[in-house]
């Protein structure tokens, strides 16, 4: 008995030490990359993108993952299809020659089992920067429809937009923009 026990804590111990990390791919109908600017001081504008693939490798165990996304800059949606145009142009993302934004993670950090930080490369307008994308709720769990393991976050980052060529009309429309993430990923 005292052997069969301790092979079972060995055995315990090799699957963590050995458990692969897993690969989510992003939902896209359940992920609306958002972002947030002040409009001459009257108003915060809300605005979102109806586009977006990627990959989340994330290992639990290791306390280590990944993130890649694409954005379709072409999906930017306002509300108003003569504004969607209008900030498609050369002066905001230009998305006739920068058809896509991305993010490339370099670094997760975590607090306990959860991501809590995501360092990164974002790219917009063929400019880019390095970025920390705070992590500010986390699930992990078997989804309930789909009956596969998925996890789920929310997360936020400020930026300048005059730090990738778009900062037509700044101070008056701010250039401080925070983008906002939610995203929910399938495992593979």
């Amino acid at each position: 008995m005292k052997k069969f026990a301790i092979s079972l804590i060995f055995a315990s111990l090799a699957s963590s030490v050995f458990a692969a990390p897993d690969t989510f791919n992003i939902d896209p109908n359940h992920s609306s990359p958002r972002f947030e600017y002040n409009h001459f001081g009257y108003s915060n504008q809300l605005h979102s993108f109806d586009k977006i693939s990627g990959k989340i490798v994330f290992d639990r165990a290791a306390k280590t993952g990944s993130v890649d996304i694409v954005i379709d800059a072409k999906s930017v949606n306002t509300g108003y299809p003569l504004f969607n145009e209008h900030i498609q142009g050369e002066d905001f993302f230009n998305t006739a020659q920068y058809p896509t934004i991305t993010f490339k993670s370099t670094a997760v950090k975590f607090d306990g089992d959860k991501p809590v930080t995501v360092e990164g490369n974002l790219t917009v307008k063929g400019v880019t920067k390095p970025v920390t994308l705070t992590v500010t709720s986390f699930q992990e769990m078997p989804h309930p429809m789909l009956k596969k393991d998925a996890i789920g976050a929310n997360a936020v980052v400020k930026i300048k937009r005059s730090d990738f060529n778009m900062g037509k009309y700044a101070p008056y429309v701010s250039d401080d923009v925070t983008l906002t993430l939610p995203v929910e990923a399938i495992k593979e």
